[in-house]
């Protein structure tokens, strides 16, 4: 990478190449389809930067960490033998990248929006969840960090959403009605019946 990129220019160039992949991420499928999205956003780095980044480079130099909470959150929840599935606005590699997290055995099943053929805040990925936990709206709860997608998607399917706000601070003014606010993962617990 040639040296005259300034920090600010490469943070600036990673936030346009995340705002794409965001947008499009139901996009990547499959192999294919998903090799075809990530030249897309090496493209746009590359645009962006002025400088060409493979979408190999691109890919393997992205890495994930859970957040601490993460772990003993779904431990939590394996113990009190609750079916657990991951829902996110993701290509098709997401449950890959939970593996490497080393959560996908904490999981009963991933739900991409890749996978649902539409993102949230629809409704579809979190219904193809519920199917695949075999459960009624009324009877789940989905953890989010947005209000848009998290929360508003989950109500528009019934589902009770909790909203996890790790800081920013959302005004009450901004929640709609009776959505419940946790600050970390380990709040989830007491929120659920019997808790």
């Amino acid at each position: 990478m040639p040296a005259e990129i300034t920090d600010d220019e490469l943070v600036s160039a990673v936030k346009a190449e995340m705002a794409f992949y965001k947008e499009h991420a139901s996009e990547g499928r499959d192999e294919e389809s998903l090799a075809d999205l990530r030249d897309r956003c090496a493209a746009v780095l590359s645009e962006q930067l002025g400088y060409e980044i493979p979408a190999d480079l691109l890919v393997d130099a992205i890495r994930f960490e859970p957040f601490p909470d993460a772990q003993a959150a779904l431990e939590g929840l394996r113990d009190r033998e609750l079916t657990v599935i991951c829902l996110s606005n993701w290509d098709v590699s997401l449950a890959e990248v939970l593996e490497r997290c080393g959560l996908i055995s904490l999981l009963d099943d991933v739900v991409s929006s890749a996978r649902a053929g539409s993102s949230k805040p629809a409704v579809e990925p979190f219904l193809l969840a519920l199917e695949l936990a075999d459960c009624e709206p009324g009877e789940a709860v989905h953890v989010g960090d947005t209000l848009e997608e998290d929360v508003l998607g989950a109500t528009a399917a019934g589902i009770r959403p909790l909203l996890l706000d790790r800081g920013s601070g959302i005004p009450d003014s901004e929640l709609p009605d009776g959505v419940q606010v946790i600050s970390s993962l380990d709040e989830i617990e007491h929120h659920l019946e019997g808790g």
